[in-house]
């Protein structure tokens, strides 16, 4: 059975569908067998692993609103063990068509479990707003990893944020955890990014990840090529963080299996 992570953060350009293609791709090197599902109707994951939004048939709009089986929507991609079930642009409107289906807040939980067995971990890219469709994310994922862009106001809607998931946890969802928090966009050379780091994990300590996410070239060159960053540059800073990342989300979930 598939562990669900959301990958959430309402605030915009933290790292969320970077980190959705690369930690997906990285998992997936480790052979671990990885679905990413684009809930974000800005389609960046879907075209950032090498897709065209506009020429996909079947997305994550379909499984939604018109109840294909989503097993129809899964692509492989260039990445032997790595999956995606695309956005669309349709998906801009899938907020207010929801209203109308009964259990709304459950619909990606009932997609899911048409095919969560088939794979290790199913990673969720949120949109950047605390919507249907991430109240949906979060309703269907065991944990939630949030980004945290290590520049200033970084932990400005942290608390909002952190209040939905409680929520959620007390109404749709008792078993959703916070996986981690996750540094990203750090620049050793500026004082604020470590002043950042220091806030962070005082605030958060052991729920922030150790693997740190770099400001790289390469991890920003690597989506217009439609590549994981592994696949562009695997001996990158950006490609190593996402391997280190991945290493370290294993190694976290043995532990939590042994207890």
């Amino acid at each position: 059975m598939a562990k669900i992570i959301a990958i959430a953060n309402q605030k915009g350009g933290v790292g969320k569908t970077t980190t959705a293609i690369n930690l997906g791709a990285s998992l997936a090197v480790l052979e671990k067998k990885i679905l990413v599902i684009d809930a974000d109707p800005q389609a960046n994951s879907t075209s950032g692993l090498g897709f065209d939004p506009q020429s996909i048939e079947n997305s994550i709009y379909e499984c939604i609103i018109d109840d294909i089986d989503p097993n129809e929507a899964i692509i492989s991609t260039q990445l032997n063990f790595l999956d995606i079930i695309p956005s669309h642009i349709d998906l801009v409107g899938a907020e207010i068509e929801m209203l109308e289906i009964q259990s709304r807040e459950h619909i990606f939980k009932r997609i899911i479990s048409k095919f969560e067995d088939k794979y290790d971990y199913i990673l969720i890219d949120c949109s950047p707003s605390l919507g249907l469709l991430t109240l949906n994310s979060l309703t269907a994922a065991n944990t939630i990893i949030i980004p945290v862009q290590c520049e200033y106001f970084a932990l400005e809607g942290l608390g909002k944020l952190i209040n939905t998931v409680k929520m959620i946890q007390s109404s749709l969802n008792k078993e959703l955890a916070i996986e981690g928090f996750l540094l990203t966009m750090y620049d050793s050379r500026l004082k604020l990014s470590n002043q950042v780091v220091e806030e962070v994990r005082r605030h958060f300590q052991k729920m922030v990840f150790k693997t740190i996410i770099p400001r790289n070239v390469r991890i920003t060159e690597s989506p217009s090529h439609g590549l994981p960053v592994i696949l562009y540059d695997a001996k990158s800073k950006g490609a190593i963080s996402y391997m280190n990342l991945a290493k370290e989300l294993v190694a976290n979930n043995k532990k939590r299996k042994k207890k």
